[in-house]
């Protein structure tokens, strides 16, 4: 397969000094990590360096397993996988990522020196965005390449956008069941577009419900504060008006007149007592 591949390499290497024009990137796909997978050791380093002209970074596997562990270890943008490798070809890698659910949605680009239709069809019925054959033509090497990032910038952006929205409508049931925390639509509302907006009125009329129910909860607490005085009060009007305390209160008094007659009854004694002596 080496030397199958190695004039075709030799080809497309052949047209990188021409390239210079063709490197613009899409603000949406700069930065992007492709993984390239391909068992010919010059195609390898062909399209990374390539990848790297256009402002990507590129990630090599010498074969399906080493991509499978990359892809399971390492966060990647785009594939551009060989169809003809040996152990495990890039149909059956390409089945191992569609299977799995956190690797499906990246999107995968076959290359491969085989042109027949059959391949091609084999590929997209496996899920493959695109398919390249080689030897590589540079010019829609990078169309591919871009339209399939901004593609899935796209879908990034969609998945995105529904799982914040998905946090405004959570925020809503959150209130309803008040359990509802500020802090939770932050992330929303750094966006600046109209969702961003929602989630930032959205959460100030949330903060001025909090504060009109802390006012109202400090507002309770005083009334009950005022009904338990309230109560107390009435409790103790209604003992000191009964006709037992009433009665009481009347014996307190003739009490009290009765230790003030003995007490004046006393000092009169004693005045006497204290005249007859002296006499």
């Amino acid at each position: 397969m080496e030397m199958r591949q190695l004039g075709s390499s030799r080809y497309a290497m052949s047209q990188l000094p021409g390239e210079a024009a063709t490197t613009t990137q899409s603000p949406s796909t700069r930065a992007s990590s492709l993984l390239v997978v391909d068992d010919n050791s010059v195609n390898r380093i062909m399209l990374s360096r390539y990848i790297s002209k256009l402002g990507y970074q590129a990630t090599l596997a010498e074969n399906g397993r080493q991509a499978l562990d990359k892809l399971g270890n390492e966060p990647f943008d785009l594939v551009l996988l060989d169809v003809q490798m040996p152990e495990m070809d890039g149909y059956q890698v390409l089945e191992h990522l569609k299977a799995d659910p956190g690797l499906r949605d990246i999107p995968v680009i076959m290359i491969s020196a085989v042109e027949e239709i059959e391949s091609v069809v084999r590929c997209i019925e496996l899920g493959a965005q695109d398919y390249l054959p080689k030897p590589f033509n540079p010019v829609l090497l990078r169309a591919r390449l871009t339209a399939c990032l901004e593609r899935k910038w796209l879908r990034d952006q969609e998945v995105d956008y529904l799982q914040q929205v998905g946090r405004v409508t959570a925020a809503a049931a959150a209130i309803k069941a008040n359990t509802f925390e500020l802090e939770s639509l932050d992330e929303v509302t750094r966006r600046s577009d109209e969702l961003g907006q929602l989630a930032q009125v959205f959460q100030e009329m949330a903060r001025q419900i909090y504060a009109r129910e802390q006012q109202l909860q400090r507002e309770v607490q005083q009334l009950r504060i005022e009904i338990d005085q309230e109560r107390r009060a009435r409790e103790v009007s209604d003992i000191t008006e009964s006709e037992y305390f009433q009665q009481l209160l009347g014996k307190a008094d003739e009490l009290r007149k009765r230790a003030r007659a003995d007490k004046e009854d006393g000092i009169r004694e004693s005045s006497a007592n204290k005249l007859d002596n002296e006499a």
